[in-house]
């Protein structure tokens, strides 16, 4: 008699790898990679194939979330030292033998052009969570001390490059992980205060401090002037001042409801500068309104809430940690791109996730929510 072996499907091959999955968090992802497809078919309609690469490099994210998933927190946690040494010592090669384009010198050749501070927006707070992993328990200010120092590195080596935007990024992500490791707000305050009186007293003396010749030597030149013309975008309109400005008429003409798909005037007569990359929430605001505004924010703030559920949840120091990090990335990542755009922020090179037009952004994207994931995964496998 002969034994028949039923072939599995290929739903039960795949179970073992989906189960556990944060449904409620891939919800979120699949609806802001909705409406940057739709965004992108627009403002990049007539720009080459920028739809079809952007719709191919969200399908690269996915794969890599669904293949860093499978990674346990553990796992990840052994990769956060080497990880943060090869970024620094990349960022040094950068120092050294790096490519210059546009005034920056942010690219390294391997064999291949690669954008070595994009590692560190993941290598950084993944060593910093090892970091206080390692003290749970009996952390001492000392601590703290070594982790403000093993941000400094990186910090300071991509200002020097200089990159704001992806400086901010990985600024927030590390101080994200020493606030949620224990640092008192009687530390937390003073900066902010410090902070806060220093916005007030530049706009205060806006008109002396921008005055050509004025060197505020923290800065650089080209970065004292993103901050006087965000202060006044009128002082060069059709300069420095142009992205600015006319962002915030693309934003202001779509009204509430928007022109309409395919009919932003701004977009399509090309006012908009980098309208698929940086300053595509500017295209996005003028053909879908408020309206659409208040659709994508509530999708960022879902994102966000989930990611902080899921760092609650966490089952090791280790998995909140990063968890929270991460979380604080796309929530930096879309505040500093939507206040740019919107003149309330300086404009800085940080795109909008999912939304703005990029490969190595796009990737760096699904590496974060394949960590993310797998902290999801890793508590709901531990209560099975």
């Amino acid at each position: 008699m002969a034994i028949v072996f039923e072939k599995p499907s290929i739903w039960r091959r795949l179970w073992p790898l989906l189960r556990g999955f944060d449904l409620w968090l891939l919800l979120a992802v699949l609806i802001l990679a909705g409406l940057g497809l739709t965004a992108m078919y627009s403002s990049g309609f007539d720009h080459g194939t920028r739809f079809a690469d952007h719709g191919r490099n969200m399908l690269i994210a996915l794969g890599i979330l669904f293949v860093v998933a499978q990674v346990p927190p553990q796992r990840l946690m052994s990769l956060a030292v080497p990880l943060y040494v090869l970024g620094v010592v990349l960022l040094l090669g950068v120092e050294f033998f790096g490519i210059t384009r546009k005034g920056a010198t942010r690219w390294l050749n391997v064999g291949i052009v690669i954008q070595p501070s994009e590692l560190l927006k993941i290598a950084t707070p993944l060593m910093m969570a090892w970091w206080f992993h390692r003290r749970e328990g009996q952390t001492r200010p000392i601590d703290f001390i070594g982790a403000f120092a093993l941000l400094a590195v990186p910090v300071a080596l991509i200002m020097r490059q200089p990159d704001l935007g992806t400086a901010l990024l990985v600024m927030a992500a590390g101080l994200a992980v020493i606030f949620f490791a224990g640092l008192s707000w009687k530390l937390v305050l003073p900066p902010v205060v410090i902070a806060a009186v220093g916005i007030v007293s530049i706009i205060a003396f806006e008109p002396q401090l921008c005055a050509d010749g004025v060197d505020w030597r923290v800065l650089h030149e080209y970065q004292r002037q993103r901050v006087c013309t965000l202060l006044d975008p009128t002082r060069d309109p059709l300069g420095r001042g142009f992205h600015i400005l006319q962002g915030m008429i693309a934003i202001g003409s779509g009204g509430w409801g928007g022109k309409g798909f395919m009919q932003g005037t701004q977009t399509h007569l090309e006012f908009i500068p980098e309208r698929t990359t940086d300053f595509i929430f500017a295209a996005f605001s003028e053909e879908f309104g408020l309206a659409g505004n208040l659709a994508l924010i509530a999708g960022f703030t879902f994102l966000i809430f989930r990611g902080l559920m899921i760092a609650a949840e966490a089952p090791t120091l280790f998995a909140r940690l990063l968890a929270a990090a991460l979380t604080t990335i796309f929530f930096t990542y879309a505040f500093v791109n939507m206040g740019m755009v919107s003149g309330i922020l300086p404009v800085v090179g940080v795109p909008l996730p999912f939304i703005s037009y990029g490969g190595t952004a796009m990737v760096t994207l699904g590496l974060a929510l394949g960590m993310l994931m797998s902290v999801a995964k890793s508590r709901r496998m531990m209560q099975s």
